[in-house]
């Protein structure tokens, strides 16, 4: 739903998959700019995956939304250097050596067989 207050009454947190890698080109369209809107004043905690909407990949945070937890995929992102959340993990440790290698990319280490963990 879009309206602030039914989500803040009836959620206990919001999942933030709202815009992926076509992020810039999505932004400005419906219905993600009303989605967006509507993330940016809603008061329970938002777990957004990846990069929060509204961010740039490289860049950061630019007027998107401020989550309380980041859930980065494979590695953190560059954005987030910029995170103030409460709390960030690194999900999959699926990523193949030659591809830690070819991008200089230092994975952290996945206790047991954990798939998630906390940076």
């Amino acid at each position: 739903p879009l309206q602030v207050q039914l989500i803040n009454d009836a959620y206990n947190a919001v999942v933030d998959a709202v815009l992926g890698a076509e992020a810039e080109l999505a932004e400005g369209t419906e219905p993600c700019a009303a989605i967006l809107a509507t993330l940016k004043h809603i008061r329970i905690p938002i777990v957004s995956l990846d990069v929060p909407s509204g961010w740039a990949a490289e860049a950061g945070g630019s007027g998107g939304i401020s989550p309380d937890v980041l859930v980065s995929l494979a590695a953190p992102k560059e954005c987030a250097r910029r995170f103030l959340g409460r709390h960030h993990f690194v999900a999959g440790r699926f990523l193949p050596y030659d591809v830690q290698r070819k991008f200089e990319l230092n994975p952290p280490e996945y206790p047991g067989t954990e798939c998630v963990v906390a940076l």
